[in-house]
Order: structure tokens, then C-alpha cells, then sequence
């Protein structure tokens, strides 16, 4: 009974570990995609506003 309940703790710490590694590892993912998207949308914004060129307006 004893190594029945070492086991299980045993295992419940190793799942607990992995779920963990790999939660984390998704979250610096997202937030590495986040800042590179982040980048792109600022640079694209700034290139927009710098452009100049014609200033069509919807419906006039």
C-alpha cells in the first residue's frame, strides 16, 4: 500500500512537471509572437503615416 501511494504521488509530481514545462513554453511563444506581431503593426503604421501620397477620403 505504501508504494502505491509513493507511486502515485510520484507520478502526479512528473504530470504536474510536464503540464507546467509545457504551459510555460506556450506562453513565451505567445508572448515572443506577440512582440514580433507588435513590431510589424507599429513599422506598418509608421510607414503608413510617413508615406504621404494621396489622401482619398470614403465617399467624397
Amino acid at each position: 500500500m505504501f508504494w502505491k501511494i509513493v507511486g502515485g504521488l510520484l507520478l502526479a509530481w512528473v504530470a504536474f512537471m510536464v503540464i507546467g514545462s509545457l504551459v510555460g513554453f506556450l506562453v513565451k511563444a505567445v508572448f515572443w509572437i506577440a512582440l514580433i506581431a507588435g513590431a510589424g503593426f507599429l513599422g506598418a503604421a509608421a510607414y503608413g503615416a510617413l508615406k504621404g501620397g494621396d489622401k482619398k477620403q470614403i465617399g467624397s
